[in-house]
C-alpha cells in the first residue's frame, strides 16, 4: 500500500532552534495514528505541517506525491480536514450552519445541495449533536461545542483527518463515543491523525502511537511496542507501571 504521506528531512526552526526534526515519516490509508509528548515536543507544529498551514519549513511534506505547500488551497482542503484546539465563533450561528460549513470546500453556488444537507445530517447524528442542531453555537458547553466541530469535520467527507487533542472538554461517555467513531472513519479507510494526552484510550484504539520530545520522534510503533516502562520515563520523566491483558492490549498507572 501506498502511503498517503511522506514526510522527509523537515525542519521548522524558532530563532536558533529546530522546534520540529523529523527525518523520515510515512502515514497511510485506513490507519489511527496518535501523536504524544510533552508539553513544547512539536505536536502541534507536526499537524500544521501535515495540514499545509505552515510553509516555512526546511524539507519536503508530500500528500499523495505533491509537496502540500503546492496544493491549491481549496483542492486540499477536499481531501484534508483538520480540527484545531480553538473554536471561536464570535457570530450567532446556530449548531447546523456551523456544521454545514465543514461543506464549503464543495460548495459550488451560493445554496447548499442535497449532498450538503445530507453530510450534515450524517454528521449531527454520528456524533450525537442531533438535539442541539437548532442551538446558538455560542451557548453550548465546551464539550459540546467540541461535539458539533467534530460534526463539521465529517461533513467535509475527506480521505484524511487530522485533530489537536479532540477529547479536549468531553465527558468520559463522549471520550470513549469519539475513539469508537473515528475507528469507524479508520476501518472505512480514513487516515486519522490526533494528537492525544490521555495514552490509555490511545493504547486501547490506536494503531499507532508516535511519541515526540524536543521536536524529535523518539517513538512509532504500535501503542503495545511503543508503552514501556523505560520509554514513558525517558519521554515524560515520569515513572509508569505497565499492566497487559490475556488479549495483548496495554494500559498504565503512572506517577508512581
Amino acid at each position: 500500500m501506498s502511503p498517503i504521506y511522506q514526510l522527509a528531512n523537515v525542519r521548522v526552526p524558532a530563532g536558533k532552534k529546530d522546534i520540529l526534526q523529523v527525518d523520515e515519516l510515512s502515514l497511510y490509508p485506513g490507519e489511527l495514528v496518535t501523536i504524544a509528548g510533552p508539553n513544547g515536543a512539536g505536536k502541534s507544529t507536526l499537524l500544521s505541517v501535515l495540514s499545509g498551514f505552515r510553509k516555512q519549513f526546511a524539507g519536503s511534506c508530500r500528500y499523495l506525491g505533491q509537496d502540500v505547500r503546492a496544493w491549491p488551497r481549496r483542492d486540499f482542503s477536499r481531501n484534508v480536514t483538520v480540527v484545531t484546539q480553538s473554536h471561536p465563533a464570535p457570530f450567532p450561528f446556530r449548531v447546523e450552519e456551523v456544521v454545514l460549513m465543514g461543506r464549503t470546500p464543495h460548495a459550488s453556488g451560493w445554496f447548499e445541495s442535497p449532498d450538503d444537507l445530507a453530510a450534515v445530517e450524517d454528521a449531527l447524528d454520528r456524533t450525537g449533536s442531533m438535539p442541539l442542531r437548532g442551538r446558538d453555537f455560542r451557548t453550548l458547553s465546551g464539550g459540546e461545542q467540541q461535539r458539533v466541530i467534530l460534526a463539521a469535520a465529517l461533513a467535509q467527507h475527506t480521505p484524511v483527518l487530522l485533530l489537536d487533542e479532540p477529547s479536549s472538554f468531553l465527558d468520559l461517555h463522549h471520550q470513549i463515543h469519539l475513539y469508537k467513531l473515528l475507528s469507524e472513519l479508520r476501518d472505512s479507510g480514513v487516515l486519522v491523525v490526533m494528537i492525544t494526552h490521555d495514552l490509555n484510550l490511545a493504547a486501547a484504539h490506536a494503531d499507532r502511537l508516535l511519541l515526540l520530545r524536543e521536536g524529535a520522534i523518539v517513538a512509532d510503533d504500535s501503542p503495545q511496542r511503543v508503552m514501556t516502562a523505560e520509554t514513558i520515563r525517558s519521554v515524560f520523566d515520569v515513572e509508569a507501571q505497565l499492566h497487559r491483558s490475556v488479549s495483548g492490549g496495554v494500559w498504565m498507572r503512572y506517577g508512581l
